[in-house]
């Protein structure tokens, strides 16, 4: 074979160009010479060593070419090639989500009609036992001919489970839609994606990351307060997006229940425009070193707030504190810059924390 000629994966698919790398995988747009077609192949960083680790892969592959639905983009053959799994998918010509609205609000009625196809995606994958685990708009393919489809269905799953990780840290997801199960390193439901639905579908409309700041920053936030929905967003998708990133997972909807509520929804009205994407809330640091500190921040935070999320608000506020002070009066300084993790970190948190963090810095 010549130098000018493109490599051959599996004695069948054309390697021909790069469309994209992550931190766990390299996509390669590609051509099948069997069915004449072309196709996106999915080179996964990590390795299947033994055979165990292959026999799953195998099992999990098979689970999920077992998925078929619009909203979906399908899983065409799956293989190991020199101990590396590799993915071949539908390849959806179009943009994704994060490119179509870079940073901008997008038409409510848009939105709608996006969040309503991967509702009725998710809803279909739960009904088969399969939960995405990383629902984010990099994932969401906007085809050119008009097709809304999901990608990396089961993905996580596959990795998290048939896979050795050859990077440091499992942490499976993308920390700026991650749930607060998932940061807690808890086990995962249905209802996970339907958290992560949620903040898409919010920062959709508004332009803006509801959890700004570095990964263990937006992480720890998530675990003491709700998304912010400003006022200017019409109540029926208020009262929806709040439902879909409640704290406590059995308070959301099902996917099916999303895909009922956004058909009511209808136009919505239109979102103030913005040129790029802004934070909605200030990062959060690490707690105050002060007592006082703290609870001034959650004075100010608690104004306007409905008197019951008040009352969450004070309880919280007094569980850091006691937190705080138990650090101070033993000595306690700040954590060590390598961790990645604030001070005072309650310690069930630190592990899938500093999994994040690392898993993170060897995605970069």
């Amino acid at each position: 074979m010549s130098a000018e000629e493109p490599p051959v994966l599996a004695d069948r698919y054309r390697l021909e160009e790069i469309l994209g790398r992550g931190g766990m995988a390299e996509v390669w747009r590609a051509t099948d010479p069997v069915l004449h077609r072309s196709v996106a192949v999915k080179l996964l960083r990590d390795t299947a060593d033994d055979e165990t680790d292959r026999q799953r892969f195998t099992a999990e592959a098979r689970t999920l070419a077992r998925l078929s639905h619009p909203g979906l983009v399908m899983l065409l053959d799956a293989g190991i090639k020199a101990e590396r799994p590799y993915l071949v998918l539908e390849l959806v010509e179009g943009r994704t989500l994060e490119q179509e609205c870079g940073g901008r609000p997008a038409a409510p009625e848009r939105v709608a009609e996006i969040g309503r196809e991967l509702a009725a995606a998710l809803a279909y994958a739960h009904g088969a036992g399969v939960i995405h685990r990383d629902v984010k708009p990099s994932n969401v393919l906007l085809g050119h001919d008009g097709r809304i489809k999901l990608a990396d269905f089961g993905i996580a799953r596959l990795i998290g489970e048939t896979v050795r990780h050859t990077r440091t840290g499992q942490a499976i997801g993308t920390a700026a839609y991650l749930s607060p199960e998932q940061v807690r390193g808890e086990d995962v439901t249905v209802a996970t994606d339907v958290y992560s639905l949620g903040l898409l579908l919010l920062e959709a409309l508004t332009g803006e990351r509801a959890y700004p700041g570095t990964p263990t920053e937006a992480a720890l936030a998530r675990l003491s307060r709700q998304p912010e929905i400003p006022d200017s967003l019409p109540a029926d998708w208020a009262g929806l997006l709040a439902q879909m990133t409640s704290l406590d997972d059995t308070d959301r909807p099902s996917a099916d229940e999303v895909v009922a509520r956004l058909r009511e929804i209808g136009r919505v009205g239109t979102v103030p425009e913005s040129g790029e994407t802004r934070v909605m809330t200030a990062p959060v640091a690490t707690a105050p070193s002060r007592p006082a500190e703290l609870l001034a921040t959650v004075r100010e935070r608690a104004a306007g707030t409905p008197p019951h999320l008040r009352v969450v608000l004070g309880v919280c506020a007094l569980i850091v504190l006691f937190v705080i002070i138990a650090g101070l009066a033993a000595g306690g300084g700040e954590a060590p810059a390598d961790r990645g993790i604030p001070a005072q970190t309650p310690p069930e948190l630190e592990q899938p924390l500093q999994d994040l963090h690392d898993a993170v810095l060897e995605g970069q």
